[in-house]
Formats: C-alpha cells, structure tokens, sequence
C-alpha cells in the first residue's frame, strides 16, 4: 500500500508526467485538487474511487484535515492511493506537511513532481523567469500565508533588494499591499511587471503594468485567481515572446460534435490552435455485422466514409479475409480522410473527388466505364451517387456496414455549449442528432459542407460558415478565418 503525491502540473494536459498518467491509471483511490488539468481523471480505472478536496480562495473549502483523515484512512487500507495536486506538489502545495503525516503514521509514500506554474504561466505568457542580460535569480513565494501566522514570513526589505526575479503565487487579492511593501522596501515602481490568470488554460489572459499600477489594472481588467504575478524586468520580454494567446483560437470555445471515437482527433487540431474545446458527440458508430459483400464482378468500390473502411475492414478480418481482397478492383475514396483510412490499412485510393461530396464523387467517375460497383456506406446515406450510375446503367450494390446511434448530451455538456463560440458539424447525422438532443445553438455555426448545413436549415437553424474544401481542413481553416476576420 502507498500513496503518491503527484504534481499534475499547471494546466495544460500535455504538461502532465508520463508517470503521474501511469499512476492515474492504476490507483484504487485518488484524491484530488481543484486545480487539476481538464480530463487529467479520463484515465482513471472504472471502479477508481474518485474524492474531490478542492480549495478556492474566499470560497468553498474542504479543510486540509479532512483530506488528511482520507489520505490516512485509504492509505492504511487501499493498494494504490494517487493525492493528485495541481502544479508541483512541493511547491506551495502542502506535499511536505502531507509526506511527513504519511510518515508518522508508517504509511509508505512516494513524491511525484510537476511542472508548477511559476514557471509555466510565465513561459506561456512569453516571460522567461530568468534571462542572461535581465535576471540570473528568480524566487517565488506565496501571497497567500498561514492565516495564524502573527506576522509575515517574508522579509520583504529583503525581497525587495533581491536581483532577480519575483513569482508571487496566490497574490491577487494582496496584490496592492504586496507591491506597497516592496516599493517601501525599495523597489522601483516603475519596474516591469505582469499578471498571468489561469496560466497554460485555454482561458489564459495575461496583464503588462508595472510594480506600482499592476493591482489596479488588474482590478480594472478584472483579473482573478489562480494567477502567477511576475515582478522583474523580465516581464518586458513579454512583447517581444508571446506565444501562447496569440495563436489563431485562443479563447475562443469551440464544439466539437462529432461521434466520440472521431472528435478527439478534431479536438487535438483545435486546442493546438489555441481554442478551449467542448466535445459534444451526439452520435456513435456501431458497426453492423454481416458477411463481406460479393466482389465477383466488381470493377468499382467506393466508400464513403472512413467508418465504412473501419467496418468494411472489419468484415474482412471477420471473415478471415485482408485487403487482398481488393486486388484488381479501382478504389475511390469520397475524401481525403476516408484516404488515409484506406492507406492505414495497405490500399491507396485510386480515385479522390474534387469536392468530398456525393455529387463531386459523380463528377469523378462521369467519365469511367463501370459494369459493376459497391458503393461502402452507413445506413443513413445519401442516394446521390448510387441513383446517378444507376441512371448510367451501372449495377450498383449498396453495402450498409454500419450505422449512427444517438448519443445524448448531459446536462453539464448542455451547460457548457450554452456559452461556445463556435458550433462545428461534420456530418448531416450529427447535426440532426444535436439538435435532436437539445443541443443550443448559441455561436456561430459551422458546417463541413452542403449537405450538412442542408440538414441544419431543414430544421431551421442558420449556418454562418462552410468549410471549403468539404473537409477537416476545410472546416478548420474556415472557422479560423472567420475567428479573425
């Protein structure tokens, strides 16, 4: 039986260990903060208990001796207890008071740090903590002390002399009278200063004063906790190095409405553009069973999705069947990404349309001589192409291989895309499922292509953007452009 007291970092989910993931991963019981990154519980054991003990400064508390009634009550019985903290653990986190609990009561522990947001905050706002020409020091300290401490702590005429640069954790309510005390301990006030809120989140905002305006801009540009204030002339660095809020989405909230086992790749691409992203899925793919369509004959297959390769795919292995099934056949796919599924599994796409629609896949194949074709799909599409070439003369053969299911929102899901900027569609199925769903349709609303936002405006709902070329990229790039114009 041990306990882990893990750093979770500041934030941002890329900035967790690998080995607080593995612990996350195998802990019975985990304990944990407020101040966690999004999703850091989504690898967590199904039967993990899970025991909130978050802290928010002039609100809600779960007091620290309750947390350490838990940590010895499961630490004594559970195999793996996690006590996740958000940032590093023995940084202002009360790791140290919680591992010298732990080791009184006999109770074995390990230290997993993290990367903590005095460091992290700055650097994602453009502020190194230290530079060769500007600060060879930096020092951190909290602004938030033991409420029954008699008298500070700091030796703030110390701090004040200090060369290098300050990181104040926890400061923003004392922010005015912590910059009073350095000015009287000697500091410049018109030394560069900043304050980073919510450092390394999508939400991120970050304020450029000096040591004697910072607390009133803050107030003005009503900047809260969490935030990391950063006194120094390193701050000024900030103009020259800022990356993080200048990236093309940034904060903006984008939903992600895609079935489940898609939207993570959509949601990675636009969290990398900065954007905070509510995945919302309305539907799921089920794959339907049956045996592999009859290729005797077959001069043409066309799938039309990349679900249709995943559950054609599917049948073959099945089957005990593999892509050398195709051999000979000519082999379209209705767009890129239906192409790289295709390719994952040893088959390149002879035929790709300009447009990824069904009515682009007619143009592609107007000028092919077709005896036969097997047209790959969901239960729900289109009869575009498969009515043109039967109108050419063309035996077609449909193979249903699979099939969408609704998906509902909860209500915290609800909630949450009340307030999306965007709303994304990439298919005329989960566009119909959102709303289905009761999906608000709040933002600005983003369509994949025609036959998406034909599904929206059959239901009444505008869309304010088409992607151009009917594709990921497409639609990424749109929503971008639209997000800047």
């Amino acid at each position: 039986m041990t306990v882990y007291l893990v750093g979770a970092g500041p934030g941002d989910p890329g900035l967790m260990t690998r080995r607080s993931l593995e612990l996350i991963a195998a802990a019975d019981v985990i304990v944990y903060d407020r101040l966690i990154p999004d999703g850091a519980l989504d690898g967590a054991r199904p039967d993990a208990e899970l025991i909130f003990v978050g802290k928010e400064g002039g609100g809600e508390q779960v007091p620290q001796a309750q947390t350490d009634r838990l940590l010895l009550e499961h630490g004594a019985r559970a195999g793996i207890v996690v006590r996740l903290k958000g940032g590093d653990p023995f940084v202002f986190g009360r790791g140290g008071e919680e591992a010298e609990l732990l080791r009184a009561a006999g109770i074995e522990f390990e230290i997993v740090p993290g990367v903590t947001a005095g460091i992290a905050a700055p650097a994602y706002a453009g502020i190194p903590v230290t530079h060769r020409d500007l600060a060879s020091s930096v020092a951190f300290l909290t602004g938030h002390e033991d409420p029954a401490k008699t008298e500070s702590a700091h030796d703030w005429d110390a701090l004040a002399a200090f060369p290098g640069t300050l990181c104040v954790y926890m400061g923003v309510r004392q922010l005015e009278g912590i910059a009073a005390r350095l000015i009287r301990g000697g500091r410049d006030p018109d030394e560069p200063a900043a304050l980073v809120q919510r450092g390394t989140f999508p939400t991120q905002r970050t304020v450029r004063a000096t040591l004697g305006t910072l607390a009133v801009v803050a107030r003005e540009q009503r900047i809260g906790a969490p935030a990391i204030a950063v006194f120094g002339p390193v701050a000024q660095m900030r103009e020259q190095i800022a990356w993080f809020e200048r990236r093309p989405l940034h904060g903006r909230t984008v939903a992600v409405t895609r079935a489940r086992a898609q939207a993570s790749g959509l949601a990675v691409r636009l969290a990398a553009l900065g954007a905070r992203v509510i995945e919302a899925p309305t539907i799921r793919i089920v794959e339907l069973p049956g045996p592999v369509p009859d290729l005797t004959g077959v001069d043409l297959i066309v799938f039309s999705s990349a679900n249709g390769v995943g559950a054609f795919f599917g049948r073959l292995a099945a089957a005990a069947v593999d892509a050398r099934a195709l051999a000979g056949l000519r082999v379209a796919a209705m767009g890129p990404g239906t192409a790289r599924a295709l390719a994952e599994r040893g088959v390149r796409a002879d035929i790709i349309p300009d447009r990824f629609i069904a009515e682009g896949m007619v143009e592609a194949l107007s000028a092919l001589t077709i005896a036969r074709a097997l047209i790959v799909g969901g239960r729900e599409g289109r009869d575009v192409l498969a009515d043109a070439l039967t109108a050419r003369g063309v035996a077609v053969e449909v193979a249903v291989v699979y099939e969408n299911v609704v998906d509902p929102l909860t209500p915290e899901t609800l909630t949450a895309l009340a307030g999306a900027d965007y709303l994304t569609f990439t298919s005329a199925s989960s566009a119909r499922n959102y709303l289905d769903a009761g999906g608000p349709v709040a933002g600005r609303r983003v369509s994949i292509g025609p036959a998406t936002s034909a599904a929206l405006t059959e239901r009444g709902v505008s869309v304010d953007v088409e992607a151009t070329p009917h594709d990921l990229d497409g639609l990424i790039g749109a929503l971008v452009a639209d997000a800047q114009s």
